[in-house]
């Protein structure tokens, strides 16, 4: 299975649990981030952090350096909170568009 499958398919059992009110995948300027968005603000549980860990997805405010409290905390969205991690595994293989 190709990487984007992969983390398409995570993207998809995750979306099953009870607290997780959407999850997909998304990009930054040369990143792959995976976004999951959560029915609650007490961060992201323990058993779902490991399973995107085993995947290879860290928490972008750690990744990126960004001083935040949390490792992956990008704010709240309507009665979610937003939850961003990095894709360490291509980081930096993905080009974005530049207009010159």
């Amino acid at each position: 299975m190709d990487r984007t499958a992969e983390l398409r398919q995570l993207a998809a059992d995750l979306r099953e649990r009870e607290v997780v009110a959407d999850a997909w995948l998304a990009k930054s300027f040369t990143d792959r981030l995976f976004v999951v968005d959560l029915t609650t603000d007490a961060g992201v549980p323990e058993d779902i952090r490991g399973r995107l860990h085993e995947h290879d997805l860290y928490g972008a405010n750690d990744v990126y350096d960004t001083g935040e409290g949390d490792e992956s905390f990008a704010g709240a969205v309507g009665d979610a909170t937003r939850h961003q991690f990095v894709d360490v595994q291509t980081r930096g293989d993905h080009q974005s568009y530049v207009v010159e």
